[in-house]
């Protein structure tokens, strides 16, 4: 018998179908991390609760003060941890999004002034015009992260030389600053109007219930499902303009559509949960290290350990401070680190 050659074309594309079934395995291991990461934040606060009541609370129309904590539709647990994972599926695609399209290993919502632009718009309308229903939240967290996007692109742009992820990047640190002053200042001058948001202001997901989290679910989900589809235009994107425009990308259209899926995704999550840091910039590089992979392997992944990161972080948050402690304040501390590192080896290649 005469042995058969495999060609090159059949045996890539085993091997691609090999990767994709490891890559299913790990997204399903992840998964499963996520609901049983999920099932423990039901019984960790300020109060643990027992297993058999939370079953009960869930299932069997429990009552008293502990199935209160668990099932309270403003400041439950369950409401808290659902939207907990959609504000961090948000930031992860979020913040790969913008990486990928701006060829910016330091993009992030928070740090480009997109959580900054969105939360000044609800200080103006919560705050001062008392306008605190969460459909007002939205538009104009929607509102406010668009206008901060164009001047961030604006700044970048001024001047002589041409757009650099570090000059989008310091472009963004300003304009955070100044909108993050602008928040505090009028919080100073009106301080009976904010005290219902000094949690929000340092993002948290605490007393927002089920109302909030309806509402900016859909908007997630409408953002993700638009990443997903535009996933692997974006990554050839980042290989530079005229690269991509060779393969057939619409550059123009894919990058409008991109920079519009991220706004909708940071604008939801901060009206949600207040300007929350770092997730979109760690969860990049952490997949990017872990995995390696693109396209929408990456914005799959993205999704599952944007939301374990602030899932962690929320759950993390409980056991200091009776189930105050805003989630934005763990995030903080482990994401500046993330970053001083980044700044680091950003300048060595640099160099």
């Amino acid at each position: 018998m005469t042995a058969t050659r495999v060609g090159p074309e059949l045996e890539e594309t085993r091997g691609g179908r090999r990767r994709d079934l490891r890559l299913a395995v790990v997204w399903l291991g992840l998964l499963a991390v996520l609901l049983g990461l999920a099932w423990l934040s039901l019984f960790v606060g300020a109060r643990n609760v027992s297993p058999h009541v939370v079953w009960e609370a869930l299932f069997g129309g429990g009552s008293g003060y502990d199935a209160l904590a668990v099932t309270d539709t403003t400041d439950g647990r369950l409401p808290r941890g659902v939207l907990a994972i959609l504000v961090g599926a948000a930031l992860g695609v979020a913040g790969l999004l913008i990486q990928r399209l701006m060829n910016n290993p330091l993009g992030d919502p928070h740090i480009l002034g997109i959580n900054a632009g969105a939360a000044l718009a609800i200080t103006i309308v919560g705050g001062l015009l008392g306008l605190t229903q969460i459909w007002v939240y939205v538009w104009f967290a929607f509102a406010g992260a668009v206008v901060s996007m164009i001047l961030v692109y604006f700044l970048g742009t001024a001047g002589r030389g041409p757009l650099t992820p570090l000059r989008v990047t310091m472009a963004g640190i300003a304009l955070t600053a100044v909108l993050t002053g602008a928040v505090r200042g009028i919080s100073l001058m009106w301080p009976n109007a904010f005290d219902a948001m000094r949690i929000w202001e340092v993002g948290s997901v605490t007393g927002r219930g089920w109302v909030v989290a309806a509402w900016v679910a859909p908007f997630i989900l409408v953002g993700i499902a638009v990443s997903y589809a535009i996933a692997h235009a974006v990554d050839v994107i980042g290989m530079g303009d005229e690269m991509a425009t060779a393969l057939g990308v619409r550059v123009g259209r894919i990058r409008l559509i991109a920079l519009a899926a991220a706004t909708v995704l940071a604008g939801a999550a901060t009206a949600a949960a207040g300007p929350i840091g770092f997730v979109g910039l760690m969860v990049p590089h952490a997949i990017r290290l872990a995995l390696g992979v693109t396209g929408r392997w990456a914005v799959s992944f993205a999704i599952l350990v944007g939301a374990l990161v602030l899932l962690s972080a929320d759950v993390v948050a409980r056991l200091f401070n009776e189930d105050k402690m805003p989630a934005g304040i763990v995030t903080a501390f482990v994401g500046a680190p993330i970053l001083i590192l980044l700044v680091r080896n950003s300048a060595r290649s640099a160099q």
